[in-house]
């Protein structure tokens, strides 16, 4: 068997651009970060040729260029939907990126891709499906099933912060707290994503307590007890929790690595996991719900990794 050449890797966020590489260990040395050229196609196309130019000590002319990405890539057309980058929203980037760069290009979800990489080579490895949450500024996920992403219609597979699927009661300590469904960017109302990621969770204590805080604030409350802040993610186990172990019953996935800056936050994970074990149909000595390894560079990880599967 050929030995697989270095794999350039990109991370494409609504702010930055971040280039990187993985050799033939599938190991990954993260090369460049840039401000995205988020309006211009023109101005993103010449930003990459750049970078790829700068650092082409690194990988070959057959080395391909995988992406991950904020967005949706349809399966059918491969064209993207990335509404808050209009350099290339509703474009084919495999195709048109290709052409210009004369280079093979895999472009992906970046929470499948993330996903992909926890089942592969991180913390979901050794399980036949992995389920992977997003709780980053929102609430995103993917899913993974005998190593391989699972894209259903339109390229939407694991979007469990979105539809009218928020409780409206909740029960903490004997009182019943009562939530408004709140109206959605994705133009649906009770959507988990209102109160489900970092966002989320500022909205729901300003709801709960008609105070605007931070969300790095309200965890650290919650860590020193603070009786306001309890209360608020007391609440947020809730809204969060059972959706997910919705999730899990569903998919049947044995493993739900969590991405996003939430999951840096060990002691809320852990609190997290204890809550979903209590939902799920049969609950696990294990833990079924548990940080990623790869919390910064799992997209590109798992763009690279899915770019070998396609080779």
């Amino acid at each position: 068997m050929s030995k697989q050449p270095a794999v350039i890797c990109l991370d494409l966020g609504g702010s930055f651009v971040k280039l990187g590489v993985m050799d033939a260990q599938q190991q990954l040395t993260i090369l460049d970060q840039q401000k995205i050229p988020a309006q211009s196609w023109p101005d993103f196309t010449a930003l990459i040729g750049r970078m790829i130019e700068q650092y082409q000590q690194y990988f070959s002319a057959d080395s391909p260029l995988a992406i991950s990405t904020a967005g949706i890539v349809s399966p059918e057309s491969g064209e993207m939907f990335a509404s808050n980058i209009p350099a290339f929203h509703q474009r084919n980037l495999n195709q048109s990126l290709g052409e210009l760069l004369q280079r093979k290009v895999i472009v992906h979800n970046d929470a499948d891709c993330f996903t992909l990489a926890e089942a592969l080579a991180g913390v979901g490895k050794g399980h036949k499906v992995v389920f992977g949450a997003i709780l980053g500024s929102g609430v995103g996920g993917g899913l993974v099933a005998d190593g391989r992403i699972i894209t259903g219609q339109n390229g939407l597979t694991g979007e469990w912060g979105h539809g009218p699927i928020t409780l409206t009661e909740v029960d903490i300590a004997g009182e019943t707290v009562r939530l408004p469904r709140q109206p959605c960017p994705c133009g649906q109302k009770g959507c988990l994503d209102s109160y489900g990621g970092a966002r989320g969770l500022e909205n729901l204590h300003r709801t709960l307590h008609h105070i605007s805080m931070s969300s790095i604030n309200i965890i650290a409350g919650w860590q020193q007890q603070d009786r306001q802040a309890q209360r608020t993610l007391q609440v947020w186990l809730q809204l969060v929790s059972q959706p997910l172990a919705y999730t899990i019953n569903i998919t049947g996935a044995s493993l739900v690595a969590v991405g996003g800056g939430l999951a840096s936050v060990t002691p809320l994970m852990n609190a997290l996991n204890d809550e979903v074990q209590r939902y799920v149909l049969r609950s696990t000595h294990h833990p079924l719900v548990v940080p990623g390894m790869f919390a910064h560079n799992g997209g590109m990880i798992g763009a690279a990794l899915l770019a070998h599967q396609t080779a």
